[in-house]
């Protein structure tokens, strides 16, 4: 795994449950995104029930996640960095890679649009920042952009403490939750509203989950058992609930149901965390780590590589068979990301990827050096 900077990533002293959990979260938005462009173009999934079943059964958590895991660093990157420092890295790890990418994915649409009738106008580029859920998965950095900001500012020009935030939180996913139930359009507002809970619960827990001493009680088998039965049982009644969620489809819970979704999201979290330090007590499913540290660049670059995946195998091999397609846009859609990011790196075409040229005499790292932001 040497192309893929393996070496260097597992050698870093960096939090490997952090990794792990990141590596587990965007490998599960990968599977959900395998079925979004398969079909968006047309390709009918009904006959297999089986594969539609289980991107129901663990939709829910893996969004809020990657906010819990973002919030777990802010107060040591504001300690570090300072404001005005960290809004820039904000900018240079997340809004640019937002709008480059993001341009560039429209752009790839507008020219596809008369073959595709996929309704993208050039209005979806304003969209990236004002309504990015327009524009498919960049929602989730545009948000993550938003709320690191405002949380920093009230953090560090404010004094106001992670419980009090918390509190905030707690208000705006209230407001998030009248907005969705009364399908009220708020635009990226609504997306800061119900996430902006799950990035204050990370800083409020940051310093239990990042304390040493904490790690082996969060490695047990007496907490993890338990805990799967009790996730178990709340992931079936999530899945039914949303089988039947007629337009709202797979959404149906967190829109409708937004208390109960907060539910199943914190236990999804709590679960995976407690997976994650499992995986790191017992230093198995290493790949995982370098999957997780790639999950940005797997994110910002997943949809492309799928759609250009199916349109190879189902236009040119004409190759329909649902799980194999499935199979081969997961595993490309991870891989391949991975792969050129890396192949930038060392052909210097760091530009794809952050505004700010990495030091050349080592292999690029994101300036957050204990989680590269990613993923949902």
């Amino acid at each position: 795994m040497n192309i893929l900077n393996a070496k260097h990533i597992l050698s870093k002293k960096r939090y490997i449950w952090v990794d792990s959990d990141k590596g587990i979260s965007i490998l599960l938005v990968g599977f959900g995104h395998c079925l979004l462009v398969l079909r968006a173009h047309g390709l009918d999934l009904n006959a297999y029930p089986l594969i539609n079943y289980i991107s129901l059964f663990l939709y829910g958590f893996r969004m809020p996640l990657f906010f819990i895991i973002s919030g777990i660093f802010i107060a040591s990157s504001l300690k570090k960095k300072g404001l005005n420092e960290y809004i820039t890295n904000r900018a240079d790890t997340i809004l640019y890679p937002l709008l480059l990418w993001g341009g560039i994915e429209i752009s790839l649409q507008l020219l596809t649009a008369r073959y595709s009738a996929n309704g993208i106008t050039p209005m979806n580029y304003l969209n990236l920042l004002i309504d990015p859920r327009k524009t498919g998965h960049f929602w989730y950095l545009n948000t993550l952009f938003c709320i690191g900001v405002i949380y920093a500012c009230l953090q560090a020009a404010l004094k106001v403490k992670p419980v009090i935030q918390v509190v905030i939180g707690a208000v705006l996913y209230a407001i998030a939750a009248y907005l969705h139930i009364n399908e009220i359009q708020g635009g990226f507002l609504t997306d800061i509203c119900e996430f902006y809970l799950f990035f204050a619960l990370g800083d409020f827990i940051s310093n239990t989950l990042l304390d040493e001493k904490n790690a082996q009680r969060f490695s047990s088998f007496k907490v993890f058992i338990p805990l799967l039965l009790v996730f178990l049982f709340i992931q079936y009644h999530f899945a039914r609930i949303n089988l039947h969620g007629g337009a709202d489809g797979i959404n149906f819970v967190e829109r409708k149901m937004p208390f109960f979704f907060l539910l199943e999201a914190l236990v999804g979290c709590t679960i995976s965390i407690n997976f994650s330090f499992l995986l790191q007590k017992y230093q198995a499913l290493n790949f995982l780590r370098v999957i997780g540290f790639h999950s940005l660049f797997i994110y910002c670059m997943q949809i492309i590589v799928m759609t250009i995946t199916r349109v190879i195998l189902v236009n040119l091999f004409h190759f329909t068979y649902i799980p194999g397609l499935v199979a081969a846009l997961w595993i490309c859609g991870t891989l391949l990301p991975m792969l050129f990011y890396n192949l930038c790196m060392r052909l210097d075409i760091w530009w794809l990827f952050t505004f700010r040229k990495p030091d050349q005499h080592r292999p690029f790292i994101p300036k957050e050096k204990n989680i590269p932001e990613t993923i949902s």
